[in-house]
C-alpha cells in the first residue's frame, strides 16, 4: 500500500486536503467520489519532505493507541455501533490531540466515508500497517478480530522496544559519566597541575606532555572542538538518510560487536511478528510482504523483503532470498519454508517471533551483565590514564630526591 496526497473541492467550492492509504491511485479518485468532492489532483507521496519533520510537534502515546485498538474492538465484539464506540473513546481519552483526532474520525464516518478512509487521513497516528488492518477488517466484517490483533502486535512490540531500551540505558548513563569527568579534568584539575610544573622547570614525561597538549587544545579551542563535533554528527545524520548511507549503517548496526546480534534478533522478531499478524488477517502476501518491507526499521531487510516479493510475484519460494541475504539464521529460514509448504506459515512464523523475544530477553540479560565490567574497565583506563600522567613527575622528582 501506498500513501497518496490529494487536493479536491468541497461543493462550496473549498479547497480540501489531505492523504489516504490505498493500494493504487483509482482507489483514492472512488473515495474521493464517494465523498462528493470534485478532484483538483492526487499524487503518491515518495520519501519526507520538511513538512513531515515535526520538531517539537503533537503526537500520539503508543500506549494511548494500543488502548484505543482493544477497546474499540471490545466495543464493537459487544455490538455497539462504530459511532457510539468512538464517542465514548473520545470522552475518556485524556490526550487533548489523540481526542481531536477520534472527533475527526467520528465526523468523517457520520457524513459516509469508510472506517479506511477515516483512518487514512492520519498517517502520523495510525501507520500503514494498522490502516492495512483495519481495510481487511472492514472489507471482511471482521473488524474486530483485526484491531483486536493489531492491539496485540503493538504491545508485543512495544515491550520489545522497552526490553532493548532499558539495556541501553545503563552503558550510555556511565560513558557519559565518564565523558563529562574527564572533560572536568583536562579543563580544571590539568591547568592546575600544569603551573606546578612550569614553575619547577624540570622536563617533563611523555605520558604528561601528551595530557597537557589535550588539555590545551582543548581550553583554548574548547567551542572549535563542539563545533566541529556537532557538524561531524549533523554529517553523519544526513549521510544515513541517503540510500547508500541507510543501508552502509543499518549492516553496520548488525554487524557490530555485542550489540549486533541484540539488532538481529530484535529485526528477525519484528520481521516474523508483523508478517504473521498480517498473513492472519487475510492480507494478500504481496502487499504484507511490502507493509513488512516498510515497517521493519532496518535497510537491509527492507531490500531483501522487497526481493522475496519479486520473487513471490513470478510464482517462486519465499526462502531463497532469506537465505542469500544473510541476515536470517537456518533456523528461522528452515521454519519459513516448512510453513510454506505445509500451508501454515501464520503458525511457523508466530513461533518463530516467540522464540526470538525469549532470545532478546536471555541477550539483553546478558548484556547488562557484559556490559557493567566493559564500561568500569573503560572508564578505569580513562580517569587511570589521567591520574598517572597527572603525579608521574611527581614520582619522578620524589626518586630523584632520594
Amino acid at each position: 500500500m501506498a500513501t497518496f496526497k490529494y487536493v479536491a473541492r468541497d461543493e462550496n467550492a473549498r479547497n480540501i486536503t489531505g492523504k489516504i492509504v490505498a493500494d493504487t491511485q483509482q482507489e483514492v479518485i472512488e473515495e474521493l467520489r464517494k465523498r462528493k468532492l470534485t478532484i483538483v489532483s492526487v499524487t503518491e507521496t515518495k520519501g519526507l519532505s520538511l513538512k513531515d519533520f515535526s520538531f517539537g510537534g503533537k503526537s500520539v502515546n503508543p500506549d494511548d493507541l494500543v488502548i484505543f485498538a482493544r477497546q474499540l474492538a471490545t466495543m464493537i465484539e459487544a455490538g455497539i455501533p462504530i459511532l457510539q464506540a468512538l464517542e465514548a473513546l473520545q470522552e475518556q481519552m485524556t490526550s487533548p490531540y489523540f481526542k481531536k483526532i477520534i472527533g475527526s474520525l467520528r465526523e468523517d464516518i457520520e457524513v459516509g466515508s469508510s472506517l479506511t478512509a477515516a483512518f487514512s487521513k492520519h498517517t502520523r497516528v495510525f501507520d500503514t500497517l494498522f490502516i492495512s488492518m483495519v481495510k481487511v477488517g472492514e472489507a471482511g466484517g471482521k473488524l474486530n478480530v483485526t484491531l483486536d490483533r493489531v492491539a496485540a502486535y503493538m504491545e508485543k512490540t512495544l515491550k520489545l522496544k522497552r526490553k532493548v531500551k532499558a539495556a541501553m540505558v545503563y552503558p550510555i548513563v556511565v560513558i557519559s559519566m565518564a565523558f563529562v569527568i574527564t572533560l572536568v579534568l583536562l579543563i580544571k584539575v590539568v591547568p592546575t597541575f600544569k603551573a606546578i610544573y612550569d614553575s619547577l622547570g624540570q622536563e617533563l614525561p611523555g605520558m604528561t606532555q601528551f595530557l597537557i597538549l589535550i588539555s590545551d587544545t582543548l581550553q583554548k579551542s574548547f567551542m572549535s572542538v563542539i563545533g566541529g563535533l556537532f557538524l561531524l554528527g549533523f554529517l553523519f545524520l544526513r549521510y544515513i538518510r541517503t540510500e547508500r548511507g541507510r543501508l552502509q549503517f543499518d549492516t553496520f548496526k548488525l554487524k557490530v560487536p555485542i550489540f549486533g546480534e541484540l539488532m538481529r534478533k530484535v529485526a528477525i522478531s519484528r520481521f516474523s511478528r508483523t508478517f504473521a499478524t498480517l498473513t492472519q488477517s487475510g492480507v494478500p502476501i504481496l502487499a504484507s510482504l511490502e507493509i513488512v518491507s516498510k515497517t521493519c526499521g532496518n535497510k537491509l531487510l527492507e531490500i531483501t523483503i522487497n526481493n522475496v516479493r519479486n520473487f513471490v510475484r513470478e510464482g517462486e519460494s519465499i526462502t531463497p532470498p532469506l537465505i542469500k541475504s544473510g541476515v536470517f539464521p537456518p533456523m528461522v529460514t528452515r521454519m519459513i519454508s516448512v510453513g510454506e509448504k505445509t500451508g501454515e506459515m501464520e503458525k511457523m512464523l508466530v513461533k518463530v517471533a516467540d522464540f526470538y523475544d525469549d532470545q532478546v530477553d536471555a541477550a539483553v540479560a546478558g548484556l547488562t551483565s557484559l556490559i557493567e565490567p566493559l564500561v568500569i574497565g573503560f572508564l578505569g583506563i580513562v580517569v587511570g590514564f589521567i591520574v598517572i600522567a597527572l603525579f608521574l613527575p611527581i614520582i619522578k622528582m620524589t626518586s630523584m630526591i632520594k
